[in-house]
Parts: C-alpha cells; structure tokens; sequence
C-alpha cells in the first residue's frame, strides 16, 4: 500500500514498511502557478457500485467526458469502483484534471484509480467531505447508496448555514431520486424546511440538463471573477 507524505513543499510515496519508492509515479499538488489552478472544479458525488441499469454507467461516461470537455476540474472520492470510478476515468481519458479525497482506512476495501493528477490520503471521512467542500465549486449528486446520500445533505447543510456559498445540482436520472424528493417536499410542508431551503437544491432529470446547469454556475462566477 502507498501513502502520500507530505513534507513542507516535499511529498513522496512511501510503502507501508517506510521505504520510499520511484515506482509508482507521485501525484502531483497543483500549484497557484499551474493553469489549471484556476479551473473551475467540480465535485462528484455517485456511488462506489455500478448499480443494475447499465444506463447508470452510460451517465457516469457521460458526465466524466463532459466535465473534461468543458475543461474543469473533476474532484471525487479516489475509488477505482462503480460510477465514482467510471467518471473519472472517463475524465481523466478525455484529458481532465482529476483530484482523489479518500480516507487512509478505506483504501483497504476501495483501491485508488490509478493515474489521478493530484491525491490526498486523509485520516477520516470527514476530513475528506472537508476537503472535497474546499477543492471545489459546486457540488453534482449522480445515482448512489448510504455515502452519497450522506455527502448530500452534507454539502446541501452547509448551503443552508451559510458554511459555504457552492451550488448543489442533484440529477434525478430516470426518476431515482424521486422517494427523496418526495420526503423533501414532505419536510417542506410540516414545517421543517422553508421553500428556500428547498430550492437551494437544484434538481434536474438528466445529465444534459445538469451539466447546463453547472455552466451557468462556472460563467457566473467568471464573470464576477472578471469584474
């Protein structure tokens, strides 16, 4: 197993046994003078299984080819498995900059993708929503189980309490979320959440539809950017 040590501005990958090793190739941090540094990123949130409907791993090609093509930054769990995996990959072989968050005790069930740009080995989960929240600028929710529905309303919270100001976009491919959106709305009408709250979450029925919305997002912060 190998480790991402950080010394001051130094890492290295080392072996569980403390022997480095030039092996492996080391991902690299991205500096403020990269040009990729001021890429929009966007973090995925989707589930460590492919699911049953095979069109859950079309999407997942989908939004990682597509995330590449815009040219943003993708910023995702470092898993190798399911549609967290396909994304990635996907975007990494159109030619996107991929970051991987992901505890140290997970790698044990939940290998790394290899060929990651940039990967942070952290202590726990939630250090790793942490960074994930600060790597990125906006959050998309695909098809997933317990995890993704935890990091969910882990960032759509922190939308609501002002922790951070990053669009949350869920897309409900092929009706999946639709239970949940029923509970929400249920929520919404015995007083637990207010109408704005609600909104806050943008909810769309495809990937096309999503990713036009992240658009919207990334043109406006470059326009406030520019001003």
């Amino acid at each position: 197993m190998y480790r991402l040590r950080r010394k001051g501005n130094i890492q290295s990958l080392m072996t569980s046994d403390n022997h480095s090793t030039s092996a492996v190739s080391t991902p690299t941090l991205l500096s403020l003078s990269d040009p990729r540094a001021d890429l929009w990123a966007v973090c995925v949130f989707c589930g460590s299984r492919l699911g049953h409907d095979p069109d859950w791993t079309a999407m997942a090609n989908e939004t990682g080819q597509a995330i590449a093509h815009r040219q943003w930054r993708l910023v995702y769990g470092a898993g190798r498995w399911g549609l967290m995996g396909t994304v990635a990959q996907a975007a990494l072989e159109s030619g996107a900059h991929v970051t991987g968050i992901i505890p140290d005790y997970l790698i044990k069930i939940e290998p790394v993708l290899p060929g990651l740009d940039h990967l942070e080995i952290v202590e726990t989960m939630i250090e790793r929503k942490v960074r994930m929240m600060d790597l990125s600028d906006a959050f998309l929710v695909l098809p997933g189980g317990i995890g993704t529905l935890e990091e969910l309303f882990e960032v759509w919270t922190g939308l609501q309490t002002h922790a951070h100001a990053k669009p949350v976009v869920l897309a409900n491919l092929k009706g999946y979320y639709d239970p949940l959106l029923h509970f929400i709305t249920k929520a919404t009408h015995e007083g637990f959440l207010t109408p704005s709250q609600q909104n806050r979450l943008v909810v769309t029925s495809s990937i096309h539809e999503a990713l036009e919305r992240l658009a919207s997002f990334a043109s406006a912060a470059a326009g406030v950017a520019e001003r």
